[in-house]
């Protein structure tokens, strides 16, 4: 699925959260966005996503489309898991919005593919882990097509953390929209695309 966003703004009950921003991602590729705290990264995810309209510009396709394919994932205080959840749990609730088994044999193999205890507080996942497995999570989701990760840079600021899982998602085809910190995004090999700005760098092809 193409996703454009054309001079999108949101505007929040005492301001904008979102200066006029532009994306164009396809299958395959992974946009990575920067910007600097309160620059309304998770007002464009939700914008992205479907989970609310614009306040200027627009998205395509349209909002119901979205919201059949597009998944926001590990969002502040949206989508991101309660931090004092148990991983067990929380991979239980997650296979479960997407429809699929989540007896114990599924969950003991999601906990040993990414090596993680089933006891361990959310909180305490390692960054690049919690990514992983979130990401992984949300594409299991009936006709995701797009991927939206908010800000994995809070859990680690080291790009290897997370891009990898990024790029490996749009190698299986899908779209991803990476937000992230603009201090993050002098660590990465190429410019990103910018919050607020409307003349974007081509996304990355994920065979990098």
């Amino acid at each position: 699925m193409e996703v454009y966003a054309d001079q999108v703004v949101v505007t929040g009950a005492h301001g904008r959260l979102l200066e006029p921003t532009s994306l164009r991602v396809r299958p395959g590729e992974v946009a990575v966005v920067a910007g600097e705290p309160n620059a309304g990264h998770t007002a464009f995810g939700l914008a992205l996503t479907g989970r609310i309209t614009p306040s200027g510009g627009s998205v395509t396709p349209s909002a119901d489309e979205l919201r059949a394919h597009a998944v926001l994932v590990d969002a502040p205080e949206v989508t991101a898991p309660e931090p004092n959840l148990r991983v067990a749990d929380v991979i239980a609730e997650e296979l479960a919005l997407a429809g699929a088994r989540s007896g114990r044999s599924t969950v003991a193999e999601l906990l040993t593919e990414h090596g993680l205890e089933a006891g361990t507080r959310f909180e305490d996942v390692p960054g690049g882990a919690r990514v992983a497995l979130l990401t992984e999570l949300a594409a299991r989701r009936p006709g995701a097509e797009l991927l939206v990760l908010d800000t994995p840079d809070r859990h680690s600021s080291n790009p290897a953390d997370w891009l990898p899982t990024a790029m490996a998602q749009a190698r299986d085809g899908r779209a991803v929209v990476v937000l992230c910190g603009t201090s993050t995004a002098l660590r990465l090999p190429v410019t990103p695309a910018r919050l607020g700005e409307s003349d974007q760098p081509a996304p990355l092809e994920p065979t990098l």
